[in-house]
């Protein structure tokens, strides 16, 4: 009977024991917060040549944008931004309503006038955390027309590494927003040097096709200031896309 009376005690002191080590045990610590992923820098340097015979292409305008922006669409009305750079190319309007977009990362213009056989190379870049949707469109006008425009639309950048490249061809649109008279009083380009942009469309069909190319004098085009050194064929521009960073 005393034996069982000390295994007992016994016994209640380990149980004691283990009780009191519960009650010191500490609260687990918080998991940390893991640092923001880092942002990285995407740089691309796009080259325009102009393959035309007697075409000088307007200053480049260059946009680095979501899938969610878009400049032009064959068949659709030409906005007024693209009918001043169609019409006149003068691209700032087209350039600042693309600033204005949460879609746009950011904007370009070419430094000058690109005269046929000449190439022209422009730098854009934004920074952000990857990936990102990468889109480019990069447009011009051919200037000794009413209203013809170049480019390329919405480019998916998306695959393209560091030291990677992409070339693509520049077809001719016609903005459908004037008649192509080729007058000296419609066409901004050297061999005439007239208005350029008019607010007033007055071609009836007020939809961006594919451009079927000029009808001048020499064809029999009453009034035309164009001769057939001005003709052109698909493609009128060749372009690169380099990404640098």
């Amino acid at each position: 009977m005393k034996k069982l009376n000390i295994c007992m005690a016994a016994l209640l002191l380990v149980l004691a024991g283990c009780g009191g080590n519960s009650n010191n045990t500490s609260a687990p610590e918080p998991f940390a917060t893991p640092p923001p992923p880092p942002e990285v820098t995407f740089t691309y340097e796009v080259t325009a040549v102009n393959v035309t015979n007697a075409q000088p292409f307007s200053h480049l305008a260059v946009i680095l944008h979501t899938q969610d922006f878009s400049t032009f669409s064959v068949g659709d009305s030409a906005s007024v931004e693209l009918e001043m750079l169609a019409e006149s190319g003068d691209n700032s309007a087209l350039l600042a309503m693309a600033d204005g977009q949460d879609s746009v990362f950011s904007t370009a213009s070419g430094a000058g006038i690109i005269m046929p056989g000449m190439r022209e190379t422009v730098t854009i870049s934004t920074t952000g955390v990857a990936p990102l949707d990468l889109q480019l469109t990069v447009l011009t006008m051919p200037v000794n027309t009413n209203d013809a425009f170049t480019g390329g639309n919405s480019i998916n950048l998306n695959d393209l590494e560091t030291g990677e490249s992409m070339m693509f061809r520049g077809l001719a649109y016609d903005a459908g927003t004037e008649v192509h008279t080729e007058s000296a009083s419609d066409i901004p380009g050297p061999v005439a040097g007239g208005e350029g942009f008019n607010a007033i469309r007055d071609d009836r069909q007020d939809v961006i096709t594919m451009h079927a190319g000029v009808l001048t004098s020499d064809d029999g085009l009453i009034g035309s200031v164009l001769t057939n050194q001005h003709r052109f064929l698909n493609p009128v521009g060749s372009f690169r896309i380099l990404r640098t960073e």
